[in-house]
């Protein structure tokens, strides 16, 4: 299991986001070669993925988020706290709205596997969609990077990937009405006009793969965090891989009801139980910081 993708897969929650909670094949990272021979069986009836029935709906103004905003999380896989996450809002560059992203494992979870890794996504200052996401990621000795390039226009995803010392492979992709990446997907959830039964669809990018997620606003519930009580957006859905339909991923997001939208919480079901990312600091130009006061632990 890959922990790095296990931890990002928290984000692959409602977009993701992601998304967020999704595992890759166990034999995603082996090359052809490595491949066990596969046992004689009968042949699987090839399955497919309803297209998305409607576009996204139009972002909210102003934005709830700007540049210098940072988030950090605790990460925690199969009921142990596993590392940190931290997601920065970077200045505009080159007409594009960076979003960083960086997790690593701390000491007990390194144990099973060290990892350190980031992603950076490139993001439309207005509509948020992203132009360009990189990941590099070392585990344990293995480093692995990612590079991917949104085209708007034919809406293709190009992804060009090396693990290791390996041959540099690519995919390339079509997603449907909206595509996303993992990292800036969480930003464009906020900026939605989120109120009950919203159904949303799009295509997110994760893992060398693409996903599309199908999910809506299940209601609006007071939750208990780190942070604090707050009134928050609960969303839900299902990432579907899109070259693989029978692997799918629950997700779970709750959003905060408020101008900020703070993403509070992100849960993923994987094969092996869950992984959640929780909300505990909060810094904003011109805002004091908030952090963790000693709360319950967020109650479902």
């Amino acid at each position: 299991m890959s922990s790095m993708r296990t931890l990002l897969a928290a984000w692959l929650s409602l977009s993701t986001a992601t998304a967020w909670a999704q595992l890759p094949d166990a034999e995603a990272d082996k090359p052809d070669g490595d491949k066990p021979a596969e046992t004689a069986k009968e042949p699987e009836v090839p399955l497919t993925v309803a297209p998305c029935a409607q576009a996204l709906p139009a972002l909210r103004t102003p934005m709830a988020f700007m540049p210098g905003e940072v988030l950090e999380f605790d990460l925690d896989a199969m009921g142990a706290q596993a590392g940190k996450m931290t997601m920065r809002v970077q200045k505009p560059k080159d007409g594009h709205l960076p979003v960083e992203v960086e997790a690593q494992t701390n000491s007990f979870f390194s144990k099973v596997r060290r990892v350190h890794g980031s992603a950076t996504t490139y993001l439309h200052p207005r509509t948020l969609r992203p132009r360009r996401y990189v990941e590099d990621t070392t585990e344990n000795e293995m480093r692995r990077k990612v590079e991917v390039a949104f085209g708007q226009k034919d809406r293709s995803v190009k992804v060009d990937y090396q693990i290791g010392k390996r041959p540099k492979g690519q995919f390339n992709y079509t997603y449907d009405k909206d595509g996303l990446d993992v990292a800036g997907s969480i930003y464009l959830l906020r900026q939605l006009p989120l109120q009950e039964n919203l159904q949303v669809c799009f295509d997110v990018y994760g893992v060398r793969r693409l996903w599309r997620m199908q999910g809506a606003v299940l209601k609006r519930e007071q939750v208990t965090t780190p942070l604090g009580q707050f009134n928050a957006w609960h969303m839900t859905g299902t990432a579907i891989r899109l070259d693989k339909p029978s692997q799918k991923r629950e997700v779970h997001v709750w959003i905060s009801d408020d101008t900020r939208r703070l993403p509070l919480a992100a849960v993923g079901t994987l094969d092996l139980g869950a992984v959640r990312a929780t909300l505990t600091s909060v810094s904003r130009p011109g805002e004091k910081r908030q952090e963790a006061g000693g709360e319950e632990d967020m109650k479902w």
